[in-house]
């Protein structure tokens, strides 16, 4: 009998600390692999990304940085400013990031993993397309202020667009609602996230 392969989506908003808990979760379950999203998201639109030729028909040689990559600067501020273009934006990464996670999966399964941890930074956002693919869903949350503090310390970004960011995002609450688990990652301590997630991991190696 063929063991079923779980597939945990993980998900948070910006500064959540989403990244970290991954990592800690990795480091404590042997059998379980990592796909990141955002990470697929990277190279599909860095210097030589297979959305780069459709970004730039799409949107033109503005959105286009020196090396051939996207200018993330520009495109933040566009689609900002204007729905339609992100929908043009998502129109196009969303299928081409599924595809890359389809075969990521069957990679690391066909290597040996008994469990997939899906990191999808927009995974509420976008749960029609990624719900019916998960068998759970864990939701790192915390503070909005919180978020907004650790994302200007590492970005430097000013904390008014942190905060227009977020505002863009799904809610803390319409995260939640989606969760079958939820790790609250505020003015916790090391080893506390440490024993939560410890005690995640066991749950979903039963």
């Amino acid at each position: 009998m063929t063991r079923k392969i779980l597939r945990i989506g993980l998900t948070g908003g910006m500064g959540s600390g989403k990244s970290s808990v991954a990592q800690v979760w990795l480091a404590q379950d042997a059998g379980l692999a990592l796909i990141d999203a955002d990470a697929i998201s990277r190279g599909l639109t860095a210097a030589g990304g297979a959305a780069m030729p459709e970004v730039r028909r799409l949107f033109g040689e503005a959105m286009v940085a020196a090396d051939g990559g996207l200018n993330r600067e520009a495109m933040r501020q566009q689609v900002f400013q204007d729905p339609d273009a992100r929908a043009r934006l998502e129109g196009l990464l969303h299928p081409l990031i599924g595809a890359a996670i389809q075969a990521q999966a069957q990679a690391k399964i066909s290597q040996g993993a008994q469990r997939l941890l899906l990191d999808i930074p927009l995974l509420v956002e976008g749960r029609s397309r990624w719900l019916p693919q998960l068998d759970a869903v864990v939701v790192v949350d915390c503070q909005p202020e919180t978020q907004i503090q650790r994302v200007v310390e590492r970005s430097g970004l000013s904390p008014q667009v942190v905060a227009n960011i977020l505002a863009t995002q799904a809610s803390r609450a319409q995260r939640r609602a989606c969760a079958d688990a939820v790790i609250f990652n505020d003015r916790l301590s090391w080893a506390g996230l440490n024993q939560q997630i410890s005690e995640l991991a066991a749950h979903f190696r039963l």
